[in-house]
């Protein structure tokens, strides 16, 4: 159970390793017989649908333990992403993301997820360089001087939206855009607090930084209405 990538792993090796026999003695005998069928793509997915079944009677063995559980979505993500990438799989067959998105296995991840961006949240805001760009030194690159928190905040929406934009249904993106609104208003709710504390120095430096943040996620969220 802790090793998920193994099995996921030596199915991506198996694949590219036939692909050349698959297309260059398989095929053509397909074609001799009229047959409309893509050798290749028949046995990746007969490969996909052993772990299907692996998954399936893997996921409830961990679904409550947060380490192995983050670790199962990681590698599936990543074998997903190589599996179209890489090996052409079609969209319109079995893939693990139908089985990321069955009700239990999905509730648990949205928390998971959840939870993990939250600690994200709090240790990029209590870090030291959380109010100060990266960009300071490179007045080209830094007309917005972004704080180091926003850029990293937006980076995280960016990396969630990554990570769920395959899901197979919009109503399983949308209740991960739900949890992404819920971060937006508790980094603002945070952006808020710090905010009071600084309205003494209201040209200091940390409130500055603070109006740069809101600025910049605001700009960001505005490029990103675009996307569907």
């Amino acid at each position: 159970l802790t090793k998920p990538e193994w099995y996921l792993t030596q199915v991506l090796m198996w694949i590219g390793n036939h692909a050349k026999f698959l297309d260059d003695k398989i095929q053509p005998i397909l074609e001799k017989a009229g047959s409309s069928v893509n050798a290749g793509l028949e046995f990746s997915r007969g490969l996909v649908m052993l772990i299907l079944e692996k998954l399936a009677a893997d996921i409830p063995c961990l679904l409550y333990d947060d380490a192995l559980f983050c670790h199962l979505v990681d590698e599936v993500l990543l074998f997903e992403r190589e599996l179209y990438s890489v090996h052409g799989y079609l969209s319109s067959f079995p893939s693990c993301m139908h089985i990321l998105s069955e009700e239990s296995c999905f509730q648990r991840w949205l928390t998971v997820e959840k939870k993990f961006a939250l600690q994200k949240m709090d240790s990029m805001l209590s870090s030291e360089a959380a109010w100060v760009s990266q960009y300071k030194d490179i007045t080209d690159v830094d007309e917005m001087k972004v704080p180091d928190c926003a850029e990293t905040f937006m980076t995280l929406l960016l990396v969630i939206t990554d990570r769920y934009k395959n899901l197979p249904t919009a109503s399983r993106k949308l209740q991960f855009l739900g949890l992404q609104k819920e971060l937006v208003d508790d980094f603002r709710i945070r952006l808020t607090q710090v905010m009071k504390e600084e309205t003494r120095a209201s040209l200091g430096f940390r409130y500055c930084a603070i109006l740069n943040a809101v600025n910049y996620i605001a700009t960001v969220l505005a490029d990103w209405a675009d996307n569907v």
